[in-house]
């Protein structure tokens, strides 16, 4: 469908108010690239500058090799499904869909013919006639998605569609998405999301938006595997990432760190005779924690709180020695570890370690 290049993008407000500075990203044809940050970091304000209903304040954007940057929204071959359905409550499913098309003096007989491929993918048929006070909310936002289908855009854009769902709509429309990102494999979108579920199992890269700009970009696996910095370990996943302050005692292939309190970690993250006793985060995620056999532990604490989940537990304790909570996610049900004392470790392969914020990993 069409390839996106945003050079040295910026946003300003009032000329002093800097959201956004220096974003550069490549997004390719048939790419599903999800947006994620915390709440105020630009996702959205991103994405309206690329369907062009906020202003590029710096840089440029191109579509297709073609800059954009002054195309009015309609000429940019882009469709954008919002946080809220808007749908037009007088007007059937039918009409809601083919509206766009009319106003675009299309044929009825192109109107048809795009209604009926977009409500075959969405499994819509049924409800053709129907009014939007007659759908459930899944429903309704399948016609907002309907909408931006049958336009055939180039670019499609999703800003937070689910966040309106209760829990169990939220996944079911979330495979729906999933599934139509399937049945339209060169088809480009670009998705917005607080949820980290959403934007772990949907998109083909995250880029993860921090501090007015582009913090990491990778597949799902890669941010989880191997965050570049402090704040990506511990924004992707959840519980979050562990981090446990300390300072290296041991370099080479394996680098050993004594930690803030009796604890040692092990990584396999290299280092080299000049980090000797630098002081270094260990970044473990709660589900990389396991219960210690012998004497070689990480940390230990007693366990403060359970919550059983079933398929998994989740032990939060305060470490002897450290101030910050610790989370252990441990397989099965383990309710009876309330008031213990636990040592626990983790593999090697592991540990992260992080050093002025930054993983080792990359230097």
């Amino acid at each position: 469908m069409a390839d996106l290049k945003l050079k040295d993008v910026g946003k300003t407000y009032g000329g002093s108010v800097e959201v956004l500075k220096d974003i550069n990203l490549e997004i390719e044809t048939g790419e599903l690239i999800v947006f994620v940050g915390p709440s105020g970091c630009g996702k959205s304000t991103l994405l309206r500058m690329i369907a062009g209903l906020e202003k590029i304040s710096a840089g440029t954007l191109e579509i297709d090799g073609l800059m954009v940057n002054d195309v009015p929204p309609a000429q940019r071959g882009i469709a954008m499904v919002f946080q809220s359905y808007a749908l037009y409550p007088h007007m059937t499913v039918r009409d809601n869909m083919s509206f766009s098309l009319k106003i675009a003096k299309k044929s009825k007989e192109e109107i048809e013919a795009a209604v009926a491929r977009a409500a075959k993918i969405l499994q819509l048929e049924p409800y053709l006639d129907r009014l939007p006070k007659a759908l459930s909310g899944g429903q309704r936002q399948r016609v907002a998605i309907g909408r931006a289908i049958v336009r055939d855009p180039k670019v499609y854009l999703f800003d937070e569609p689910l966040s309106n769902l209760d829990a169990a709509l939220r996944v079911a429309t979330r495979i729906e998405i999933a599934q139509l990102k399937e049945s339209m494999p060169d088809s480009t979108m670009i998705y917005v999301t607080h949820d980290q579920v959403e934007a772990m199992t949907l998109a083909t890269r995250i880029v993860v938006l921090a501090n007015k700009g582009i913090s990491q970009v990778g597949t799902p696996l890669e941010l989880y595997e191997k965050p570049e910095n402090e704040f990506v370990a511990q924004f992707i996943g959840s519980p979050s990432m562990n981090l446990l302050p300390g300072t290296i005692t041991g370099t080479g292939a394996q680098t050993t760190i004594k930690l803030d309190g009796e604890g040692t970690a092990v990584s396999n993250i290299p280092t080299t005779d000049a980090d000797m006793g630098k002081t270094v985060n260990v970044g473990i995620r709660p589900e990389d924690l396991t219960i210690a056999e012998g004497d070689q532990y990480a940390v230990d604490g007693n366990v403060d709180i359970v919550e059983a989940l079933g398929e998994v537990t989740l032990l939060y304790f305060v470490a002897e020695r450290e101030q910050d909570p610790l989370v252990a996610k441990l397989p099965g049900i383990h309710a009876d570890q309330r008031g213990r004392n636990l040592r626990l470790t983790a593999d090697p392969s592991k540990v992260h370690v992080f050093m002025d914020g930054k993983s080792l990993l990359y230097r």
